[in-house]
């Protein structure tokens, strides 16, 4: 959906529809689009119209339809393919050279051309805005861009960085006008002018409008007029009202997991509501503070990583809307094996647990503390912590409780290295084992938990980072997980599925749950 970054509600304790984005090969500008206008309910802010801001669901979800990307992820894919450019490739063997040809006639929605100057100058304008709320830090390894023509971008890396394809294809890479937004600050007066397939008409605090853009030229096709989202800013019980009264055509993110299950069952008028399911890439995880004097002894990790109970987590606390994860890599994202699984199993194992902790000469009860924030991760937070404070409890081998603190106060106190155990959630920005590994364990990684592993960091994240044929890099990438299951300086809980809850004269959701987590307007149809 957007950023890297870390979860604003627990997948499981809420809705995700992400539909695809991605235009493919040249054709004739779409031109109003067929259908009826479809309705959107969403817990999500949309907190900023400008790409060099916002780095949040909402905001991507409004950058993925208003503005194009040299390239874009397709249907059910999670390789970048050409959208405003008509080819991109690395140039050389060691990935640090980049090069795009722009698709002829493209047009942003006021009609001015767009051309290799805005590339530049939109990726140029978000590094040197810089914003701490922005995607800049995507782009980071950009060193320079040359654009010798009208239709040619030029990309010079600093390092080899294979993933660079997967970055720019994200909401990271959406292409302004340069003649609409200032080079050295922000756009404030809440518009939005790009090449995509939509136009933004209006918003405020309620709701947001958007059209087809007529200028759009692209493969896609609008197969509605236009969309309308609805705010309701985590508020479930209003959400899941006017879902029920028909008030919106389908809900995305925010409805309670209990909530999924009665709906499904709900007559809208003539309409039944339903619950579309699919995979998704967002992941929970305990994280472990390698210099604390408890669980930084590797066997009070190893016990607690067979004690801990997943199935029971996803069915009790989650209501079956998440499913168990076995390594830092999720399920439908390249690269991905079992680690924790093939050495912890799938279910507790008291007896290893006791074994491990005997055979380091722990004899006691192991006291320890798990730290939560609901305020972030969302209100399930409290109630999953507290059900493995049980599960290390029953085995007879831990004294484990939890503390639950506001988010700001907890992200202080984590960087300040004042818990040994604590949550974190991630949402990645882009469908590559890459963002679930380099971010965690490569330097200043966003962890803050004192591991670091010289065979991670001098050698495999360098190696992953410089095959741009990713199939090439999954030997490393096994080795990565491999090292991190018999480290476990993080203990992998869940990976989110993903839903939509709408009412059945809504097609086109078929393509929205995906690892690729961009959201896709024009495939929504409305009978």
């Amino acid at each position: 959906m957007r950023r890297n970054q870390w979860l604003a509600a627990p997948l499981g304790a809420a809705t995700a529809a992400a539909l695809l984005s991605g235009c493919g090969s040249t054709g004739s500008p779409t031109t109003g689009g067929g259908g009826k206008g479809v309705v959107m309910g969403i817990s999500d802010k949309v907190k900023s119209t400008d790409p060099a801001s916002g780095y949040d669901p909402g905001s991507w979800l409004l950058f993925n339809n208003v503005f194009q990307s040299l390239l874009s992820f397709p249907k059910g894919g999670t390789t970048p393919e050409p959208d405003a450019a008509q080819a991109c490739n690395f140039e050389g063997s060691d990935s640090k050279l980049y090069k795009c040809t722009l698709r002829t006639g493209l047009k942003f929605s006021n009609g001015h051309a767009l051309t290799s100057k805005d590339v530049k100058y939109s990726f140029e304008r978000t590094l040197k805005i810089n914003d701490d709320n922005g995607p800049a830090v995507m782009l980071s390894s950009i060193a320079g861009i040359d654009t010798p023509d009208d239709q040619t971008v030029v990309f010079r890396l600093k390092t080899s960085d294979a993933t660079f394809p997967s970055k720019i294809a994200s909401g990271a890479g959406s292409i302004v006008d340069h003649t609409e937004y200032p080079a050295d600050k922000l756009r404030t007066d809440g518009k939005a002018v790009g090449s995509g397939v939509y136009k933004l008409d209006s918003m405020n605090e309620k709701s947001a409008s958007f059209s087809v853009n007529d200028s759009y030229s692209g493969k896609a096709k609008a197969k509605n007029t236009g969309v309308t989202l609805k705010f309701f800013n985590e508020d479930q019980a209003a959400l899941k009202k006017v879902l029920e009264s028909g008030e919106v055509d389908f809900a995305f993110r925010g409805l309670a997991a209990k909530d999924i299950a009665s709906l499904s069952s709900t007559k809208t008028g003539d309409h039944k509501v339903e619950v579309v399911q699919g995979t998704g890439a967002e992941v929970e995880h305990l994280v472990f503070n390698m210099n604390d004097p408890v669980v930084g002894k590797l066997p009070v990790r190893k016990a607690i990583a067979y004690l801990v109970d997943r199935e029971a987590l996803v069915k009790d606390v989650y209501d079956g809307t998440a499913t168990s994860l076995y390594s830092i890599v999720p399920a439908g994202i390249g690269s991905h094996n079992t680690a924790f699984f093939d050495r912890y199993g799938g279910s507790p194992q008291p007896k290893k647990a006791e074994a491990v902790l005997r055979a380091a000469g722990i004899k006691d009860k192991v006291k320890i503390t798990l730290y939560s924030t609901p305020s972030r991760y969302g209100p399930s937070t409290d109630q999953e912590f507290q059900l493995i404070a049980k599960q290390l409890n029953d085995s007879g081998l831990f004294e484990a409780d939890v503390k639950s603190i506001e988010f700001g106060q907890y992200e202080k106190d984590i960087q300040d290295g004042k818990y040994g155990v604590y949550v974190k959630g991630w949402v990645p920005d882009y469908p590559d084992a890459d963002n679930f590994t380099q971010p965690f364990f490569g330097p200043d990684n966003v962890l803050h938990n004192n591991y670091d592993n010289k065979e991670i960091t001098g050698s495999i994240i360098p190696s992953t980072s410089a095959k741009s044929d990713r199939a090439a890099a999954t030997t490393d990438y096994n080795r990565l997980q491999d090292i991190v299951a018999d480290e476990i300086p993080i203990l992998p809980l869940w990976q989110g599925k993903q839903y939509a809850v709408t009412r059945q004269n809504v097609t086109g959701l078929q393509w929205s749950l995906d690892a690729s987590t961009v959201f896709r307007f024009w495939e929504i149809s409305k009978g």
